[in-house]
């Protein structure tokens, strides 16, 4: 009998429950396909086309083959079928609410045409639906969320089938799809970075179990001390389980006890992106609606130019165009500099969180629309368990705190390298000789800031007064 086992954002071999199903059932035919339906936040962003491209090339070579199709996937679901013989079609869950509504759409379908259809959990520690408050709804703050789950057992992670027999039918190649970019290689230089796959992400826990978990609770604020995992976009693609991180962090906590503190911080930082999903599965318009009504009165800016300056790391800030451009040149941009720029666009600039989530969603290799969307709601304070809008950070102090010798801030505003310590975090406050002397011009090789974190925060909280009044 042959199996359709339909990849998504699962894209590995072990702890993979839809393939294990299908690997004992007979021949499997493995296929990725490329949903052309949606729209929005449906489709990726061009930096996950890029993490894409390289993930299946490396899901192809690890299984020794891999169908390709392009287009519906309920249509290209049939065709594999009748092409086939399959009887049977399984695929593990997803739960941004588009793929919820597809997904139910396209199992009542195949069901009525007599087609088996299963599905599981090879994306969350606990699904949404299984996490419950003591009067049995969602979870709307993430101490609870996680008092609940820390103790609960998410199961022991599977190894890799044994025997894979493949079944065969016509693919598209990589190739055809374009997921990578050429005229500019704006990506050039990522692969040397990232290495997209299952070995890349068991190598990544693996590099930071041994040499960084130690120091995570205190260094994962530091952006130039590189202590965190950096497992999020290998997360996102499914090519590690949250199941197989758990179960290597508990494992080599218990074998060094001296990591007892360490890893239960790290375990809450994953437990967060559960609570993330269980955001999205229970208020599916989180990406697109405020949690918090009062919000939607909020007098936003609409400013084309403001924005553009904080999308190119222009804005005269050193901490938060550093952040912005690490982002573009990687990527990836450290979690403290996600806050920081968050709430400068947010609060300094008084600009849509919506219009950095759209950002973020196209320029990060990890987007995730649970993450993206919570995680911006928080900073902005219109989200569940959010910070406090009235919580403003000040990008100079920030910086003076997490990247107090401005190692940081040289390495991505290299134009800035040659500042001495003590004004790098605020170049407009260093006198002319210093900034000669560094060989910065302001306005010309760095620009003067385009708000001042005074007026701009006063405003702020003024404009939040007339929401809440």
């Amino acid at each position: 009998m042959t199996t359709i086992v339909w990849f998504r954002q699962d894209l590995r071999l072990s702890d993979n429950p839809a393939l294990d199903h299908a690997a004992g059932e007979g021949d499997i035919l493995p296929v990725f396909i490329l949903d052309q339906t949606g729209d929005g936040f449906a489709k990726r962003g061009a930096a996950s086309n890029w993490w894409l491209h390289h993930s299946l090339a490396a899901l192809k070579k690890e299984l020794g083959g891999l169908v390709l199709r392009s287009g519906d996937p309920q249509k290209i679901l049939k065709q594999l079928i009748e092409e086939t013989g399959a009887e049977t079609v399984v695929w593990n869950r997803c739960y941004e609410p588009h793929a919820v509504k597809r997904d139910k759409a396209i199992k009542s379908a195949l069901t009525d045409d007599g087609v088996s259809v299963e599905s599981f959990n090879a994306a969350l520690l606990h699904e949404p639906w299984t996490v419950e408050t003591g009067s049995g709804g969602p979870y709307k703050v993430f101490t609870p969320f996680w008092r609940n789950i820390r103790t609960r057992d998410p199961g022991a992670p599977t190894h890799k089938p044994r025997n894979i027999s493949l079944a065969k039918a016509k693919s598209e190649t990589l190739d055809d799809w374009n997921l990578t970019p050429s005229k500019p290689d704006w990506a050039e230089g990522w692969s040397d970075i990232w290495t997209p796959g299952e070995d890349g992400a068991h190598n990544r826990l693996d590099n930071f179990l041994r040499s960084r978990l130690e120091r995570y609770p205190e260094g994962r604020d530091m952006p130039e001390e590189d202590a965190t995992s950096r497992l999020s976009p290998h997360l996102h693609f499914g090519e590690i389980s949250p199941r197989q991180i758990w179960a290597r962090v508990k494992s080599h906590a218990e074998n060094h006890s001296e990591l007892s503190k360490p890893a239960d911080k790290f375990l809450s930082e994953l437990a967060w992106r559960d609570f993330s999903y269980h955001l999205l599965y229970h208020f599916p318009t989180l990406p697109e609606k405020n949690w918090k009504e009062d919000f939607n009165a909020f007098p936003w800016s609409t400013s084309r130019k403001s924005l553009h300056a904080w999308q190119k790391g222009q804005t005269g800030y050193p901490m938060v165009d550093a952040g912005m451009r690490e982002l573009w040149q990687t990527g990836v941009m450290h979690n403290r500099l996600r806050m920081i720029t968050a709430s400068f666009l947010i609060k300094h600039l008084r600009i849509h969180w919506r219009e950095g989530e759209e950002w973020f969603w196209d320029t990060l290799v990890d987007a995730d629309l649970a993450n993206n969307a919570a995680s911006w709601q928080w900073v902005a304070g219109s989200g569940a368990d959010a910070a406090p809008f009235f919580r403003i950070f000040n990008p100079i102090t920030q910086g003076e705190k997490f990247d107090p010798d401005g190692d940081y801030i040289r390495r991505y505003c290299p134009e800035l390298a040659k500042l001495e310590t003590k004004y790098i975090h605020a170049p407009w406050e260093a006198p002319k000789d210093a900034l000669k002397a560094a060989g910065v011009k302001l306005g010309e090789d760095y620009p003067h800031p385009i708000v001042d974190h005074k007026t701009a925060r006063e405003a702020a909280l003024e404009a939040y007064d007339k929401t809440r009044s």
